[in-house]
């Protein structure tokens, strides 16, 4: 059976892989050189309830994620409150480079990045989704991590506090345009993926699969494309100016007005024909999207119930 080591705290972190006590109790930058992991810590999983944003300049025997994924030269990980990390070979110290920073959720309380971080999706990112650095992006957040240690380790106060965060926000921000950049100089991959998502969205609808399954997710094109949701949605925005979720909708909602047009369908025949499970559903998706009710879109485009020659 696969070993899980659960942690709450950051003083439980620096107990699991042999370290000093933390300066601060709910923030720690960790120099990856400091490590020493003995072969018994080899292959267990360390779940943490904390974020973690981790530098490998090198491959350095720590995996991310519960799936295997080897890195690469200047890869920069985050995981989630929940994700695991663990090592893959035994560490002596001063052996690999890198960096790891975790942060408990409390640190965050009663800051403005406390309600923001979650609109930084690439910390639900899978492994093989990760940031991959050049020289200079990796020296500018090297430098943000060292001053946030070096704020962290004075005595703390609420304008260090605030110093920490806006620091944590800056590197969330320099990441977040790494990753557009990263998109871009992926373009031609990018437009392979989106062009199968499209197709693969096409197909499902066709294949008048809606009324059997629903409305399709995210999550089941990002598994078709061996994307995680997160990724494939803000890839897709990326290419085409708009989310997979609006993709969806747009598609849906262009597969409604051709049945309301072109059917004798009632409107609540049609929402479940479309997958929604009650027919106000449907009104009101609709209703959102295109500024009326699905009836009154048949009388505005002059609707007549079609006649079958018998």
């Amino acid at each position: 059976m696969e070993q899980i080591i659960k942690i709450n705290s950051i003083e439980q972190i620096h107990e699991v892989l042999n370290l000093d006590k933390p300066e601060h109790p709910l923030i720690t930058v960790i120099n990856v050189s400091d490590l020493e992991i003995p072969q018994e810590m080899v292959g267990v999983k360390v779940v943490t309830n904390m974020y973690c944003i981790a530098l490998k300049d090198e491959y350095c025997g720590l995996e991310y994620g519960w799936s295997s994924y080897d890195f690469g030269n200047g890869t920069l990980l985050f995981t989630a409150p929940h994700q695991a990390f663990s090592a893959t070979k035994p560490l002596t110290k001063n052996e690999e480079e890198g960096w790891m920073l975790f942060f408990h959720p409390d640190f965050l309380k009663k800051s403005f990045l406390a309600k923001k971080i979650s609109q930084y999706s690439f910390f639900e990112y899978q492994a093989n989704e990760a940031l991959h650095l050049s020289k200079s992006e990796r020296n500018i957040l090297t430098n943000i991590i060292s001053n946030i240690r070096e704020e962290y380790i004075k005595k703390t106060d609420s304008q260090s506090q605030s110093i920490i965060i806006s620091n944590l926000e800056l590197l969330l921000n320099y990441s977040l345009r790494f990753y557009e950049r990263q998109f871009i100089n992926r373009s031609i991959d990018n437009q392979d993926i989106v062009s199968k998502f499209e197709i693969i969205l096409n197909t499902f609808l066709d294949e008048n699969s809606l009324s059997k399954n629903g409305i399709p997710t995210i999550h089941q094109f990002a598994e078709k494309v061996n994307l995680s949701s997160n990724y494939l949605s803000d890839l897709v925005r990326k290419v085409t100016g708009i989310s997979a979720k609006d993709h969806i909708n747009n598609l849906v909602l262009r597969k409604a007005e051709e049945m309301l047009l072109n059917s004798n369908n009632s409107v609540s025949e049609i929402a479940y024909l479309l997958g929604f499970n009650y027919p106000h559903y449907f009104t009101r998706f609709f209703k959102l999207k295109i500024g009326i009710t699905p009836s009154n879109y048949r009388k505005i485009n002059n609707y007549t119930p079609v006649m079958h020659i018998i």
